[in-house]
């Protein structure tokens, strides 16, 4: 057997087909002239990904074997049938050669590299390993042609990305165990105690929340995917694509469920038919703008109680307001989740860019919809950027406020922004005064629930200075809030509140109580928390305290008696 048709007979068992992923692969969705091409792709780069996963190899002879395959390419060699099939594919559609090389070159990296560093690394890899996928299939559609090319291209990276980061998450243990390889960055495992906590069947909690925060930036990936079927002219191209969203989300939703660490989460035969029924019956709407409905998305998927406000907007103010919300709550999720520190200011810088990119060149679906709201309603940009700065000071491992002035302003970031923007959407720029007011006082009240999760986080919003002043020094977080002079203060933090609600009230006299409908929502609803909360105590903390379905309701009653455009 010649050098070159020993390259792939490296594995005995039966090799993976196109039959076996986790998405389609040459469905019958894909016209038939096109399907052979599209198998040989697959059948050529599957080959040479199984070279670099072959665990019985040294690392040497997997790079001369990858050597020789690509050659094998590049020269059309008869001996290699597989290099052979692609060689010949892209002498007639012309595409498959370039994108099969710089996949080779990715499995090159997987030869000898088996740990990264961080995101962006992990992110570079994926634009090697999985974006030349999508490409290949744009341009054996002939879609790199057409305007919207460009725009397609990075739809379908996004896609790809998605799909490969969904793959690595899946596989975390297999790759260990076979190849000793983890894609997860080393950063990440850490936050779980180190590589060998991550995986420690016992350390299920700390390994959620870094597998959750990964996911969130997935979900982001998926969100500007979701353009990829509008994009194509293809109306075959646009039906696989849209069933591939439709898996990849679900795959995602399955591992936020699962543990892939103790236990294979994959999609079966049923995710495959209620994902392709789902796609094929939006397809014929495919050209309709999803950034709408990616903002309504992240809304409902919240939860808040702010949902009950929004919904006594008439549409295009609803719209603007979701595209606030979203923002808010993917910055916030930043904040919060569980990713390097260094990793979250990257992330928050990205939105920084995006913001000052708006309203001219949003790059993302929030974007979009931010920018609709920027030229509709006049919306501060600085605004935007208070948010930012709030959510870096939330990003940091262990969170403290000296003082009041640290209070003040940590409150006018994270909420008094909201209400700025929020009452310009909501057709009352006048009411400034009342919206910082508010906010400052919602976000007390935000403070006053949240002490116990806060706490599991190293974070502590009642100012030192306060403490200070009955005795208390700074301590670990969980320790202070069990001291009952830490309740004390919380009690004194909310009377400020109650002031606040009184003082609110009294601005609400001399403004437009119709437009302000919304926010007079979102503030019943808190002050309906709160008197919980006053009646509780603060001594010991608790539970997290929530609206009841009974107050949601009537609430709700109230919001779809909707207040004027």
């Amino acid at each position: 057997m010649s050098r070159s048709a020993a390259i792939i007979a490296t594995k005995t068992h039966r090799a993976k087909t196109h039959r076996d992923e986790n998405f389609p692969v040459a469905s019958h969705l894909i016209a038939k002239p096109l399907r052979r091409a599209v198998l040989a792709f697959y059948r050529y780069v599957r080959a040479a990904d199984d070279i670099a996963d072959d665990g019985d190899l040294p690392s040497a002879e997997k790079l001369a074997r990858l050597d020789a395959f690509e050659r094998a390419l590049i020269t059309g060699d008869e001996a290699e049938p597989l290099a052979l099939a692609l060689h010949d594919a892209d002498a007639r559609f012309g595409c498959g050669i370039e994108e099969a090389c710089m996949l080779l070159d990715a499995f090159r990296q997987d030869a000898v590299k088996a740990r990264y560093a961080d995101w962006a690394e992990l992110r570079d890899y994926c634009r090697r390993s999985a974006d030349p996928v999508g490409r290949f299939l744009l341009r054996l559609h002939g879609e790199h042609r057409h305007r919207d090319g460009a725009r397609a291209q990075e739809a379908a990276d996004a896609l790809c990305t998605a799909l490969q980061i969904l793959n690595h998450l899946q596989d975390l243990e297999k790759d260990r165990a076979a190849l000793d390889r983890i894609y997860l960055p080393v950063p990440w495992l850490d936050l779980a105690g180190g590589e060998a906590a991550f995986f420690d069947p016992a350390n299920a909690g700390k390994r959620r929340a870094v597998i959750d925060a990964a996911l969130d930036r997935v979900d982001r990936l998926i969100d500007e995917a979701r353009f990829l079927p509008g994009r194509v002219r293809s109306r075959r191209l646009a039906a696989e694509s849209a069933v591939t969203l439709e898996l990849a989300a679900r795959l995602a939703a399955r591992l936020r469920r699962g543990d892939p660490v103790m236990t294979r989460v994959a999609l079966g035969k049923p995710d495959f038919l209620r994902a392709s029924g789902s796609a094929l019956a939006r397809l014929p709407r495919r050209r309709r703008d999803p950034a709408p409905a990616i903002t309504r998305r992240i809304v409902a998927a919240s939860g808040s109680s702010f949902r009950i406000g929004m919904a006594a907007l008439p549409g295009e103010r609803r719209r603007a307001i979701h595209a606030v919300y979203a923002f808010c709550r993917v910055i916030d999720d930043i904040a919060d989740g569980c990713a390097p520190v260094a990793e979250k200011r990257d992330f928050l810088e990205a939105w920084r860019r995006e913001i000052d990119a708006l309203p001219d060149a949003p790059t993302t679906a929030i974007g979009r919809e931010l920018a609709r709201a920027m030229r509709a309603h006049d919306l501060p940009r600085e605004e935007f950027h208070a948010l930012l700065d709030g959510m870096e000071a939330d990003a940091q491992p262990r969170v403290r406020i000296a003082d009041d002035a640290g209070f003040d302003l940590y409150c006018r970031r994270v909420a008094g922004a909201v209400g700025v923007l929020s009452i310009r959407i909501f057709g009352a720029p006048q009411a400034h005064d009342f919206a910082l007011t508010l906010g400052r006082t919602l976000q007390i009240v935000n403070v006053l629930r949240d002490i116990a999760d806060d706490a599991a986080m190293e974070r502590v919003y009642v100012p030192l200075s306060r403490l200070a002043a009955h005795g208390l020094s700074d301590a670990p977080a969980r320790e202070l809030i069990r001291d009952p002079r830490f309740g004390q203060v919380c009690a004194e933090l909310a009377g400020e509140a109650e002031a606040g609600f009184a003082q609110v009230d009294a601005m609400l006299e001399g403004l437009d109580r119709a437009r302000l409908k919304p926010a007079i929502l979102m503030m019943e609803g808190y002050r309906a928390l709160f008197a919980r909360m006053r009646a509780r105590g603060f001594a010991e903390g608790g539970e997290r305290l929530r609206l009841g379905w009974r107050d949601k309701l009537a609430l709700a009653a109230r919001a779809l008696r909707r207040a004027p455009s």
